[in-house]
């Protein structure tokens, strides 16, 4: 499972700003996980617990944002909303899009004190 080794990377990251905020208390992490990522939202939050223990983050709030995925064709420039990067055009069938997003794995925010 990838979701905890991405997990893990995250925690590190907010403990990292944590830390040189000086911070107590982290309340909540937001996270940005894109649906074209590979994530598996459930093993993600699973994960996320796991990988919060024994850490500041342990008693903070998850909240996991699904950025949908979007792309621009290619072909003929028409901006579409992609499930999978494999889907062609809505408009002229090409494949081979930009994916403009849905791709993201990041941490949004934190709220400390």
């Amino acid at each position: 499972m990838h979701e905890f080794s991405i997990a893990v990377s995250m925690v590190d990251i907010a403990l990292e700003y944590a830390a040189k905020s000086n911070a107590e208390i982290v309340n909540e992490i937001e996270l940005e996980i894109g649906e074209l990522s590979g994530v598996v939202m459930d093993a993600m939050t699973m994960a996320m617990s796991a990988a919060t223990k024994g850490t500041l983050l342990e008693n903070a709030r998850v909240k996991i944002v699904e950025v949908p995925g979007k792309a621009r064709c290619r072909a003929c420039g028409h901006t579409f909303r992609i499930r999978n990067i494999f889907d062609p055009c809505p408009q002229c069938g090409g494949f081979n899009p930009e994916i403009i997003s849905g791709k993201e794995l990041r941490v949004k925010s934190l709220n400390i004190e």
